[in-house]
């Protein structure tokens, strides 16, 4: 009885499923170019890819604090992928796929509990916090991969766009979450190796911690500088700022009707 309950709580969740199947589906579209209008269909395929990143990264929280000694995680529904099972559904899915629409920016979101009190040894604590983030950068890899391998021949330009645009989601979401800031994850990995004391004082303020981050990112100055090194990032893996903006304008399709862009059009 206890094993087909553990199996069951491992199951891969049909909501998950279907996403991923319209993930695979729009992916088809923008790839052959059957979707009309073009941005429609990477609108839906580039949000969809994100909220299977979104359940990827909690998925990997679960899923190592399950390895570290947290048994509780399979009950909670935290291993099935559904991202409706997540403790804070508003923060870890609604927020970050809102913050794409509006501002083409990875949101970190934060929704698994993990019972701390059963995991002991500051290395698991810490490799818990970065397992989420270390998502992103591998999702971020793979997007990237035709680009870096140069392996584009044969792809569909509007496609490479596509997956440009969904590579800088998710380098800001891993620079984002990995910043040592209260309620992000960053801060999870540093703080069993900081005193008790230090982490009482900071406790009360984690709860703003992703607010503060995006206050500050409001700032022109620093909003440049972050944008500058996710671009030398992306560059540095073979995805120019041409192809990120041409992804992002496909994307925002609503401010762009019926316009014509020539420099994506004739981006190499």
């Amino acid at each position: 009885m206890t094993t087909a309950s553990a199996r069951s709580d491992r199951r891969i969740s049909p909501v998950f499923l279907g996403i991923a199947a319209v993930t695979a589906v729009s992916g088809w579209a923008v790839w052959t170019g059957t979707g009309y209008p073009y941005g429609l269909a990477v609108f839906v395929f580039v949000t969809a890819a994100w909220v299977v990143s979104l359940c990827l990264h909690e998925y990997a929280h679960a899923r190592t604090a399950l390895h570290s000694g947290d048994l509780s995680v399979g009950a909670k529904g935290y291993l099935s992928l559904n991202p409706l099972a997540y403790t804070h559904a508003l923060l870890s899915i609604v927020l970050p796929v809102l913050f794409v629409i509006l501002g083409g920016i990875g949101l970190p979101g934060g929704a698994v509990f993990i019972e701390r009190g059963r995991i002991h040894g500051r290395w698991k604590h810490s490799l818990i916090s970065a397992a989420g983030p270390l998502t992103n950068v591998l999702f971020a890899l793979v997007c990237t991969a035709p680009f870096w391998l140069d392996a584009l021949d044969g792809v569909p330009r509007e496609f490479r766009y596509a997956l440009a645009f969904l590579a800088l989601l998710q380098v800001t979401a891993a620079i984002l979450n990995f910043l040592p800031v209260p309620g992000l994850d960053g801060y999870g990995v540093i703080e069993p190796w900081l005193s008790y004391r230090i982490r009482r004082r900071v406790e009360p303020f984690a709860q703003f911690g992703l607010l503060a981050v995006f206050g500050v990112l409001w700032i022109p100055e620093i909003n440049h500088v972050f944008f500058d090194a996710v671009r030398g990032l992306l560059d540095s893996l073979g995805v120019s700022g041409t192809e990120t903006e041409c992804g992002r304008a496909a994307y925002q399709f609503w401010e762009n009707w019926n316009r014509e862009y020539p420099v994506c059009a004739f981006a190499p």
